[in-house]
């Protein structure tokens, strides 16, 4: 893969950000939740989250020169948050997984941890590959 510039990398991240407005209408007003499905069960901290989100977009337009180290740490937390809620489930099953009421995980949490989770990598990697100067492999 080309490297891409500092420029367009930082467009990029500014349109992830950006799209926050996206994930929130389709969360809120249609119920499909694919950008943080580690937090299905917690509405206030889903609002939490959607709200850091749109203060790492105003960071970034507000500091440009921010954008690379914004986006390398929010994509960490979220990395790690999808990890461990994710994995979670899987190692801990509650009650109603194993009774047979409740799958471990439904294929939307696993669409969600796919789509998150390589958005959070992808930003996270290019943002740690451009603060440090190096090109992104």
């Amino acid at each position: 893969m080309p490297h891409m510039g500092q420029t367009a990398l930082k467009r990029t991240l500014t349109g992830y950000y950006a799209a926050t407005a996206l994930f929130l209408v389709l969360d809120l007003g249609f119920g499909l939740n694919f950008r943080l499905s580690f937090l299905d069960d917690h509405d206030g901290w889903r609002l939490v989250y959607y709200g850091i989100c749109f203060a790492c977009l105003a960071l970034i337009v507000l500091k440009p020169g921010w954008t690379l180290p914004v986006a390398a740490v929010e994509s960490l937390v979220t990395m790690a948050a999808l990890i461990l809620g994710f994995g979670a489930r899987v190692v801990t099953p509650s009650a109603a997984v194993l009774d047979g009421t409740m799958d471990a995980v439904t294929a939307q949490e696993v669409v969600n941890f796919l789509v998150s989770g390589f958005a959070a990598w992808l930003s996270w990697s290019r943002s740690l590959a451009a603060l440090s100067g190096k090109p992104w492999s």
